[in-house]
């Protein structure tokens, strides 16, 4: 057996901190979906809704790419009330040449973390008014911090809003955010309005009830739906995605069983044979993304096991060209 490298959640965060490297790669997996010879099978979740928790098992085979990455993800939702984060999980990383153990990468989910805001980037990169400059976030986790990151990597953001639930949550963000980022953050009581005044909106929230309603949504708009990753979720209201002059799916065929657009067949506002052009259609150019500043546009990101085997592959030829990581000799 091959020597087995060990990463550690410490090493990985000095490796692939969440950079334009990242969203490039992140960017360059979404073009190869769309050029096809992926082999990415439907997502295994788990549920154990006796503790508000799931796991989800994502991985995808890329052409050209000599390893593959198995990701398991749990997400537990009410850990935070027991002061634990509410996502973990770690990759396996084995080779597309004789399916042999490679790596275990202990990330405790950060990868995950990474590859998530790198998308979306990569959707406000090709999506987003060139002068989108003011944010709406929706939630107050560690995603929705690392999504207006990550908005800034592409777009020269000027202030943003957060909305949550939890007001204390949403001001210890946004005066972390303020201290990272150097740019005006507020937080608002009334999401209404926080969305009606953004360029970008981005939901960032595990909910099974829409918190975002069609009447708030603004001509020129881009809105990442990063949320909705299970048959039970729904961050839009069904109607945003039939007012929208643009729906774009990281998988359709995904997002029809757990994304947004799941939730607007089933209200029957959009029918199940349509078809939409894909985040990689458009950053491989083989579609168009923004034809018009007033086009509002709908980004629907449930995450994809080709940005897992992309930011997998980042994580560890950083490591090879660092010396990082702990050898097992079997």
């Amino acid at each position: 057996m091959p020597d087995i490298r060990i990463l550690t959640e410490a090493e990985l965060r000095e490796l692939v901190p969440l950079d334009a490297g990242a969203v490039d790669c992140v960017e360059q997996g979404f073009t190869t979906l769309a050029g096809g010879g992926v082999e990415m099978p439907p997502i295994m979740t788990l549920l154990v809704p006796d503790h508000n928790g799931e796991v989800c098992v994502k991985t995808a085979y890329v052409p050209g790419i000599d390893s593959f990455a198995m990701k398991m993800s749990p997400g537990f939702f009410d850990n935070p009330k027991l002061g634990l984060p509410s996502t973990t999980g770690l990759m396996v990383v084995f080779s597309s040449k004789t399916g042999l153990l490679e790596a275990l990468l202990l990330d405790n989910g950060y990868l995950t973390d990474v590859r998530t805001a790198a998308a979306g980037a990569v959707a406000a990169r090709h999506l987003a008014r060139e002068d989108a400059a003011h944010v709406c976030i929706i939630g107050a986790g560690v995603q929705a911090r690392m999504q207006l990151k990550a908005m800034t990597l592409v777009r020269d953001i000027k202030s943003a809003v957060i909305w949550a639930r939890d007001s204390a949550k949403a001001e210890a963000a946004a005066a972390g955010l303020r201290d990272d980022l150097g740019i005006e953050i507020s937080v608002s009581s009334d999401i209404a309005e926080a969305v009606s005044s953004a360029g970008i909106v981005v939901t960032t929230t595990p909910a099974a009830e829409p918190v975002i309603k069609a009447d708030w949504l603004q001509p020129g708009q881009l809105v990442i739906a990063m949320g909705s990753d299970q048959e039970h979720k729904c961050e839009l209201e069904p109607a945003c995605l039939a007012k929208a002059d643009l729906y774009v799916p990281d998988s359709q065929a995904q997002c029809a069983v757990k994304g947004e657009l799941r939730s607007a067949i089933a209200a029957g506002l959009i029918a199940g044979d349509q078809s939409f052009a894909e985040l990689g259609g458009i950053t491989a150019g083989q579609a168009a993304g923004r034809r018009s500043d007033s086009d509002l546009i709908i980004a629907d990101l449930t995450g994809t096991g080709v940005q897992d085997t992309a930011i997998a592959t980042l994580a560890g030829s950083r490591a090879d060209a660092a010396g990082a990581g702990a050898t097992f000799t079997s």
